[in-house]
């Protein structure tokens, strides 16, 4: 895979942002990660979970990256129930 799969035909400017950026991290594993939860759920998110994920997206990919591998904690002030959801998103050609 080498990037969204999804138009953001459709989308606001908001979530048409946020998926840009999903997509666009700085590290492919990053891209990888958030882009493909993205493309799966951009379109459904509450305003709530957009704030968390625009707030996800402002931690570094290396902290990031270690918080979803489990060897880091996430900082305290970044909720956490959308990350969980995104930790649990199933891996590129998990078929489980």
């Amino acid at each position: 895979m080498t990037g969204t799969t999804r138009s953001s035909g459709g989308l606001d400017d908001r979530r048409k942002r946020l998926l840009f950026r999903c997509w666009h991290r700085g590290t492919r594993e990053m891209d990888l990660i958030l882009g493909r939860f993205a493309d799966a759920e951009i379109g459904s998110l509450s305003d709530a979970e957009m704030t968390e994920l625009e707030r996800l997206i402002e931690v570094p990919d290396p902290d990031l990256y270690a918080a979803i591998t489990g060897d880091k904690e996430l900082p305290a002030d970044v909720p956490g129930e959308l990350f969980a959801r995104i930790k649990a998103f199933p891996a590129a050609g998990d078929n489980s």
